[in-house]
């Protein structure tokens, strides 16, 4: 659903923006900026939820209609939407409030709750999906609608305790003073600057989705399919990187606000370096080991043969992708946020897509020449990346000493660790 997308692109994006400013704010010592960014951002919510929730329901079949769906499709569709588009808010604040524990290094606490939400939205599912005549009748067998009720039941608990958490037991080392909340047109810029390029750089990604769907429907369903996979299979290989580059974003804004730049530059060498290490090794067993991999996700021998190909030419550029990833949200640590929508869209629109279509439509090349495209438009992107941060590394001031240069290079290795472990625990 592209309304969906688009709540996962804003939430996402620009929550990348309050963790960055919230932790530039507290490396500076200054908890009134860093309280007031998380003010923003319960701000930005209550604004996304208002204005989205009312898109949905206002629009929603239409949406729907635009992308096919008629008849019964529709009806179901329609069912479904309309449930979760009265429960979207709770799902915008609690991205919102994860983003702001980020931003003062606690990892933990979102974790947990959302721990939680994936459990609840385990046991409600087939309670409110399924009359479970078998188990004394106690389900709703609510159908479609009943799914979309036990996701919006599960996130109005992961809300509620968010709510308690922050705002009745203050956990956080954030202090919510709503009722004197001050706009800042400086702060609302300064998460703006990097939470709308990262918002737009996964519309742009959904749109080279689209494309390369296109692409390879050309061959048959089973590529599709096998792409699908495939994909699945690169998220398990970026978790850790994921996590390495959202501890990232936390500490090189804490470090920049502090001026501590020299601690800086070797928190980015450490992550960056981990990140590519670590890819490298599941890089080589991915190698080694594909057809076993796949072999968990389906049994089809063509769609095993395409997706086993995929895996073991991308193994050679999962590293780079993995520099990639970390390289964007240390730029996004440091403010800038420019640089990960530019990449995006050469990689996606001005590399790979182009590429593609003209290995295939215009070479008649086989599927093979698509998974070319995209490791050109990845080897593309890893260059200016790294050229985009060594001009930023060097373009920060010499060592400047204060409160926080007592940090010792082992103490930031604990820093990273801690962070990095909670993050993969969130994945």
């Amino acid at each position: 659903m592209p309304l969906f997308f688009l709540v996962l692109g804003l939430t996402m994006g620009l929550g990348t923006g309050v963790t960055a400013s919230i932790a530039r704010f507290i490396g500076k010592d200054n908890k009134a900026g860093a309280d007031n960014s998380a003010e923003h951002a319960v701000a930005m919510a209550l604004f996304f939820s208002v204005l989205l929730s009312s898109l949905g329901l206002v629009f929603g079949k239409q949406i729907l209609s635009s992308f096919g769906a008629q008849g019964e499709i529709l009806f179901l569709g329609w069912d479904y939407l309309q449930v979760m588009c009265i429960g979207m808010p709770f799902m915008i604040f609690s991205g919102f409030f994860r983003s702001i524990l980020a931003g003062e290094g606690d990892m933990k606490l979102p974790m947990i709750v959302a721990g939680l939400g994936t459990i609840l939205n385990i046991i409600l599912d087939p309670i409110f999906i399924f009359n479970l005549d078998n188990y004394g009748g106690i389900g709703f067998g609510m159908g479609v609608k009943g799914a979309a009720l036990a996701t919006v039941i599960s996130q109005s608990i992961v809300f509620c305790v968010f709510i308690y958490m922050l705002f009745i037991k203050e956990h956080a080392y954030i202090t919510f003073r709503l009722k004197v909340f001050s706009p800042s047109r400086f702060i609302l810029q300064d998460i703006i600057k990097v939470g709308l390029p990262a918002s737009l750089s996964m519309v742009v990604m959904a749109v080279g989705q689209g494309v390369f769907n296109k692409i390879l429907i050309h061959f048959s369903a089973d590529t599709v399919a096998a792409y699908q996979v495939a994909g699945r299979i690169d998220m398990l290989v970026f978790l850790p990187i994921f996590s390495i580059a959202a501890a990232l974003t936390t500490l090189v804004g804490m470090f920049f606000g502090a001026k501590e730049y020299d601690e800086l530059r070797y928190i980015v060498r450490y992550g960056i370096s981990s990140a590519f290490g670590i890819t490298v090794i599941l890089s080589v067993l991915l190698y080694l080991f594909a057809p076993n991999v796949i072999g968990f996700f389906t049994n089809d021998q063509v769609i095993i043969s395409v997706a086993v190909t995929f895996l073991k030419l991308f193994a050679f550029v999962y590293p780079l992708i993995a520099v990639g990833i970390s390289t964007g949200r240390v730029l996004q640590g440091l403010g800038k946020g420019l640089p990960v929508l530019v990449i995006t869209i050469i990689r996606v629109l001005g590399v790979s897509a182009p590429l593609a279509l003209l290995f295939v439509f215009q070479m008649n090349k086989p599927v093979e020449w698509v998974w070319y495209a995209m490791m050109i438009s990845t080897g593309v992107a890893f260059i200016i990346a790294c050229y985009w941060l060594i001009t930023a590394m060097r373009n920060l001031p010499k060592r400047e000493r204060n409160r926080m240069s007592l940090l010792s290079n082992e103490q930031i290795n604990h820093e990273l660790i801690e962070l990095n472990g909670w993050g993969l625990k969130m994945m």
